[in-house]
């Protein structure tokens, strides 16, 4: 299917270069989420097309999905802070996991029926097409 076209806004190598050198330079530990393009499925049949993104860890509040000018951009946020206090401690850990994935779609594709569900870690996406109406051929008189 070459009908859509994806969108990544950062390749996964240059955001394992810069997490390594990064690291190296201020002699910190490995990063354990680095910013990679989340998978994602893409399938077409005679109805809609059909993306699949795997996100797990996620709730579907944490999703923001947009159309604009026939662009679908999916992207996902979510912030944790935990803290521990002790006697003679006190520990905070934020952890940040987000994404971005951008597709552009083909004139075929009904904006107003696009639906999206997110179950057991995959957000789904139903991509419907319009139904090709048949075009009569018919004579135009010049006036």
């Amino acid at each position: 299917m070459r009908t859509l076209v994806q969108y990544n806004h950062l390749p996964s190598l240059f955001n394992h270069l810069v997490t390594r050198e990064f690291n190296r330079q201020h002699n910190t530990p490995a990063v354990a989420k680095t910013a990679t393009p989340v998978a994602a499925n893409i399938k077409e049949d005679e109805t809609a097309y059909h993306i699949e993104l795997a996100a797990p860890g996620l709730k579907k509040e944490d999703f923001n999905i947009n159309l604009n000018n026939n662009q679908l951009t999916i992207s996902a946020k979510q912030e944790q802070a935990s803290e521990e206090k002790t006697e003679n401690y006190t520990r905070k850990e934020f952890s940040y996991t987000s994404f971005e994935r951008s597709f552009r779609l083909p004139k075929n594709v009904n904006n107003e029926q696009i639906q999206a569900a997110y179950t057991d870690g995959i957000l789904k996406i139903d991509l419907p097409k319009v139904e090709k109406t048949v075009v009569e051929p018919k004579q135009i008189a010049v006036a």
